[in-house]
């Protein structure tokens, strides 16, 4: 069982940046692959970018490379997501999840997810 609580969300302006955190209970987290979701008001839930338990692979949507990095620290239990240059569109509500096995861009592979956090990128 994993838990998963989220952190550092806000209010920014287009241009900016913002760091997420995603803290997971459970003493198997080195063993699962991790992934950031967003939802926008009236969107379907989307990927955004996911690694692999091992840091060595990472997923990142098209829409974010270049911009968003995500990383992660097995010793403390945590993924990150720095967000670079934000747009409006990033604006969403992001989600952190986890898996067993490989990092995927499927939100229906995902077993646990944390509650979300709210971004909003202001013009």
């Amino acid at each position: 069982q994993v838990q998963l609580v989220e952190s550092g969300g806000g209010l920014v302006q287009a241009g900016g940046s913002l760091r997420l955190s995603c803290a997971a209970s459970g003493r198997t987290f080195s063993s699962y692959a991790m992934g950031w979701f967003r939802q926008a008001p009236g969107k379907e839930r989307e990927f955004v970018a996911a690694i692999r338990w091992s840091s060595l692979s990472t997923l990142y949507a098209d829409s974010v490379k270049g911009r968003l990095t995500i990383s992660r620290d097995n010793a403390k239990n945590t993924v990150s997501l720095q967000m670079n240059s934000l747009k409006p569109e990033d604006t969403a509500v992001y989600y952190c999840a986890a898996r067993s096995g490989v990092a995927s861009m499927n939100p229906h592979e995902y077993n646990y997810w944390g509650q979300g956090t709210q971004v909003t990128v202001s013009s």
